[in-house]
């Protein structure tokens, strides 16, 4: 992520985080959030305002890959008895 499209994201953070919910999801594990912000003090920042909130992670494979195999499975079943 480039350094302004960090910044601009932190200012988005620091104006809604005192009057609004924040969600923010992301397929990127918070532990890599400080490589990919390229910016050690936004990141910071950040990660201070969206800490003390709910975080959910998910494990697992995809919900598109599973529905992808059952789909193919169905396929399959129905081209075998047809």
């Amino acid at each position: 992520m480039s350094v302004d499209d960090t910044v601009n994201l932190l200012e988005v953070i620091e104006a809604k985080a005192d009057i609004n919910s924040i969600i923010i999801t992301s397929q990127l594990p918070v532990s890599q959030w400080y490589e990919y912000l390229n910016n050690k003090t936004a990141a910071d920042a950040m990660l201070d305002r969206v800490v003390h909130s709910h975080r959910i992670e998910l494990e697992g494979e995809s919900m598109r890959k599973l529905m992808s195999k059952i789909n193919w499975f169905k396929k399959t079943i129905r081209t075998l008895v047809a």
